[in-house]
């Protein structure tokens, strides 16, 4: 799939900016220009931290609240670190990819917490090998053999035996994974256990783990720096960046014994026939369908539910209120854009009653 020019412009807008850290937007001279369907006129300043696979979503979408009055500042450190944030109150919301865990919900001590789902996206198999097309075939038991050091070459028989005619050079794999505490490490390593029963005892699942080879970096743009710099490199990381930096992507096994490429389609596909629990903590890592693309995350904005008692000031939490009215909102039209899958109808209906929950001193944000 080729992004168009426009699409990689936005994308190295986005990459660009959050590789420093750090994306601020500036708050608009004019807080009375927010429409409607944003939630209302609001002026003020959301501080976000967390995942890096949703980070090039809110640098678009903060450019756009820009001019509704709403500053939104995003740090890209990792779902680890962005809980972690929210819990010590130096961020107004936690963007992370896996659901709460209870560990996470007792760290969070200003008061009960709030998990929404705000869309989906493609965690690849990313690859730089001279020679090797895009569109190469791999399953779960080869991928996790590749990331558990017992596959070291590019024609070793278990990758020549899923790619029957392909001409695979003999040259030495390297492993690429992520350094810190990442939301996009657990869901590929919850996709690694679930096809790999020595994965799952000797390395386990989580947003880091102890990796038995390869070299770590921070972050998706630094894993998809390091994949770029390498010859004979494989690492994962989210669509966005693998386009961003023109890798060639593995077509990967699905539940249904499909091959699948890493596409829009197909990481819509892994949202339909979810089951959603009471709390919205979904995983749509390893969907059946026989369409879905199987290793497509989901990413959340986690949020006191009551932001006000937990320090927000009230002008914040209606800017918050706007972030999040837009995002399930007018923001879910612009997310094909930069490759990121929109929520189904049904979840997304849950999420928005979510996000309509949270309040500032026990009223609506919008009020």
């Amino acid at each position: 799939m080729e992004a168009t020019t426009k699409t990689r412009l936005l994308l190295a807008a986005s990459l660009g900016a959050l590789a420093i850290g750090a994306t601020a937007c500036g708050s608009s001279n004019d807080s009375s220009s927010t429409s409607g369907s944003s939630g209302g006129s609001a002026s003020g300043t959301v501080n976000g931290a967390g995942s890096t696979f949703a980070a090039p979503v809110y640098q678009q979408w903060g450019s756009i609240l820009k001019g509704k009055g709403v500053t939104l500042n995003f740090q890209a450190v990792g779902s680890g670190a962005g809980v972690a944030a929210l819990g010590a109150g130096t961020a107004d919301f936690a963007a992370s990819d896996p659901a709460l865990t209870p560990d996470d919900r007792k760290a969070l001590k200003k008061g009960p917490a709030v998990q929404i789902p705000m869309f989906f996206g493609a965690i690849t198999v990313s690859y730089n090998v001279n020679g090797l097309d895009k569109g190469l075939k791999l399953d779960g038991p080869t991928v996790a053999d590749i990331f558990l050091g017992k596959i070291t070459t590019w024609n070793d028989p278990a990758i020549a035996n899923l790619n029957s005619g392909v001409k695979l050079p003999g040259s030495k794999i390297t492993v690429v994974h992520r350094s810190d505490e990442s939301g996009t490490t657990k869901g590929f390593t919850t996709f690694l256990a679930a096809y790999s029963k020595e994965w799952e005892t000797k390395v386990g699942v989580d947003k880091t783990v102890k990796w038995p080879t390869g070299t770590g970096a921070k972050g998706n743009d630094g894993v998809a720096a390091a994949v770029k710099q390498t010859d004979g490199a494989i690492g994962y990381v989210e669509e966005a960046y693998a386009l961003q930096n023109n890798f060639t992507t593995a077509d990967i096994k699905n539940k249904s014994g499909q091959f699948v490429e890493p596409t829009l389609a197909s990481t819509s596909a892994a949202g339909e026939g979810l089951k959603i629990p009471a709390d919205l903590g979904i995983s749509t890592i390893d969907a059946p369908g026989p369409t879905a693309y199987p290793i497509t995350s989901q990413t959340f904005v986690d949020v006191y539910k009551d932001v006000c008692k937990a320090g927000m000031k009230q002008s914040d939490a209606k800017a918050l209120g706007s972030f999040l009215t837009y995002g399930l909102g007018e923001g879910q039209a612009s997310l094909s854009q930069l490759f990121y899958a929109k929520l189904p109808a049904p979840l997304l209906a849950k999420s928005q009653a979510a996000a309509q929950s949270v309040t500032c001193n026990g009223s609506a944000l919008g009020a």
